[in-house]
């Protein structure tokens, strides 16, 4: 899951000013440059939705139903504690709404949040129930569910020891045509908040990647939504190749106490290293 975190985190400077190449240092803190990263509402909801999986589990598990009340509380708290993070305008007032109801969004925040359904599910079915279930509450429309199942399914896949080829094969399969390369549309690809175009660029950023840190580079690369393309990829290529040492020491440099303890209580319960 900190793979996601990284990718958000090196990507939120280029979001605006886009960078179409692979030079440029990973992550710049304050006082380092004139755009320095920060983690955005992609941190803040990837650890709001592991938030709410642990007390789900804590609380036996059970029916999915559960699981989505849970999401809606955990991500309502979070969003109240981080308001500036850098929400969209209609999660923004689904966050404050008293009875909050899904409207029916194919946007890209579906896949950047459900990293952590990719560690805790133990099978390939749990995977896509649990992403379901932190999905639908918000983003309903098949495009927003289909964006984040591929999303958890590929990291549940690089975990669990798949090779790159044969989770390719699943998301060409079950998801999305893959049909181009990052060089394919670099020079046109602009800024895009779909599901649909961005988790299969995110994905291919991964693909193509020979490490963890080229994985993220590739990702940022093509421009768009650089944050959140970059968290999608990051999620897999955290799950395939693990997140060096220094660069996530780097990383959780620029989250507070409250967010590293969401981390790490995640990754104690379902004993993860990277």
């Amino acid at each position: 899951m900190i793979g996601a975190i990284v990718g958000d985190i090196a990507g939120s400077r280029f979001e605006w000013y886009n960078q179409k190449t692979k030079r440029f240092t990973l992550l710049r803190a304050k006082g380092e440059s004139r755009h320095p990263c920060y983690f955005t509402d992609d941190t803040v909801m990837t650890l709001a939705v592991a938030d709410a999986i642990m007390k789900w589990r804590e609380n036996g598990g059970g029916a999915y139903d559960a699981l989505s009340a849970e999401a809606v509380m955990s991500m309502q708290d979070f969003g109240r504690r981080y308001p500036c993070a850098g929400y969209g305008g209609a999660f923004r007032l689904w966050l404050k709404d008293e009875f909050p109801q899904p409207y029916n969004s194919w946007g890209n925040g579906a896949a950047m949040r459900v990293s952590a359904c990719g560690w805790a599910g133990r099978t390939l079915d749990e995977v896509k129930a649990i992403s379901r279930a932190v999905t639908e509450v918000t983003h309903n429309h098949p495009e927003g569910i289909k964006g984040a199942e591929a999303t958890a399914v590929a990291t549940f896949l690089a975990r669990t020891g798949v090779t790159k080829d044969e989770i390719r094969d699943v998301i060409v399969r079950d998801y999305y045509p893959i049909d181009f390369t990052l060089d394919d549309i670099r020079p046109s690809y602009k800024f895009d908040v779909s599901c649909q175009g961005s988790v299969p660029q995110a994905l291919q950023a991964f693909f193509e990647s020979t490490s963890f840190e080229d994985a993220i580079r590739n990702a940022i690369s093509i421009g768009g939504d650089s944050d959140t393309i970059a968290a999608i990829t990051g999620a897999v290529a955290g799950a395939y190749y693990g997140v060096p040492r220094d660069i996530r020491a780097k990383a959780e440099s620029f989250l507070d106490v409250y967010l590293l303890q969401r981390l790490y209580y995640f990754e104690r319960m379902f004993a993860l290293g990277s």
